[in-house]
């Protein structure tokens, strides 16, 4: 690239090395940009053979219901509340919302929301003891909303709002350890595919080992496969996936035979769910899938492997598109639908502000 500078009295001609420039295609909004990775501190193994690009495989006839499972978490209000000593202690009022849809992967019948529920919470610290909060409307028709305390430890102003995102996290689990088929993790189980396979938005979680429970990962962040062994995510293609991997959740790669301070072992695997146009990020519409793994093993279940291999079929079915989803394909169609429900049944944020303004104008919060 050849560019020509003109100032007073002279000229000055500079070549410039080439440059590419490529597109995070995600919103500028959306917190989740994966423009960099970050290295995997631990370590990192190979427990499916050769180090190439997966095909994908037809859904099987034995898997007859595919649950996607969500929660969406909301802070409404940051409160300080004042016990008779005239000790001040942080607190919020809060909510979320949970549940899932229930598809037929075959397609024989439609779609349906699943346990779509909402909740309100009066997180609160300090040792104050609480009743239910109940915002009384002065209008009957638009009904009551009760808050229940939630107490958290410690005196962060952000501590209300962790509380409530976990106890979403929480309730999240606990739906998609409920919904999913049991799933043989030993070598002596017999090998069975599951009926019944939940896709939960994020990493899967202590408490749904042994269950059908696929977490999927939206964006990239962490670089888990290092850089010789990067490039097959950027020719993998439309419902490829790469060779499963294991590692240990926490792993610092210090000590020896599986890293330091791990707390448990997960497989995980990558999935491209829509080709990236020449002027995108190369990982954009890649995938990363994870589920429960045996300890300290180096086999593969037979069910997870299952699974694996028509993950890629299954997401690119339920992948969405530009035009109708700023994080497409990855927020997957399903999930966009849910998301929407989950906000109804959460209520609208600024006339909920206004209810919560209104209630604390004409009584003091009581301890």
């Amino acid at each position: 690239m050849l560019l020509t500078y003109y100032v007073p009295d002279r000229l000055f001609r500079a070549t410039l090395a080439f440059m590419r420039i490529r597109l995070d295609p995600w919103p500028v909004d959306t917190h989740s940009a994966q423009l960099t990775l970050t290295p995997f501190k631990g370590n990192v193994f190979d427990v499916e053979g050769e180090w190439r690009a997966v095909a994908p495989r037809p859904l099987p006839h034995s898997l007859r219901r595919v649950l996607v499972v969500d929660g969406k978490p909301r802070m409404e209000a940051r409160l300080l509340l004042e016990d008779d000593r005239q000790e001040l202690s942080v607190a919020g009022f809060g909510a979320y919302a949970v549940g899932a849809v229930d598809l037929c992967p075959h397609g024989t019948r439609q779609a349906r929301f699943h346990g779509v529920e909402a909740r309100r919470l009066l997180a609160h610290s300090g040792d104050l003891r609480l009743s239910a909060e109940e915002l009384i409307p002065k209008n009957p028709q638009t009904g009551h909303l009760i808050y229940d305390p939630l107490h958290f430890r410690g005196t962060d102003v952000l501590g209300a709002q962790a509380a409530i995102q976990k106890a979403m996290l929480d309730a999240e689990r606990a739906l998609a350890a409920a919904l999913a088929s049991a799933l043989p993790l030993d070598e002596e189980d017999p090998d069975m595919s599951p009926d019944t396979l939940v896709l939960q938005d994020g990493p899967v979680r202590v408490g749904e080992q042994g269950r059908a429970v696929l977490g999927y990962i939206k964006s990239l962040h962490t670089d888990y496969l290092g850089a010789d062994r990067n490039p097959l995510l950027r020719d993998l293609k439309c419902g490829e996936r790469t060779p499963i991997l294991r590692f240990t959740v926490g792993d610092t790669g210090e000590g020896s035979g599986g890293g330091s301070g791990g707390r448990e072992q997960r497989f995980t695997w990558f999935v491209r769910l829509a080709s990236a146009e020449f002027y995108q990020h190369p990982l954009a519409g890649v995938m990363r899938l994870e589920m429960h793994a045996p300890e300290d093993v180096d086999f593969v279940p037979r069910a997870v492997r299952d699974i694996a291999d028509l993950s890629g079929t299954l997401l690119c079915r339920l992948g969405s598109v530009p035009h109708k989803d700023g994080r497409a394909p990855q927020n997957l169609v399903p999930t966009a639908a849910l998301e929407q429900e989950m906000g109804r049944r959460l209520g609208n944020a600024e006339l909920v502000t206004r209810r919560i303004r209104a209630h604390l104008a004409g009584q003091r919060v009581r301890a």
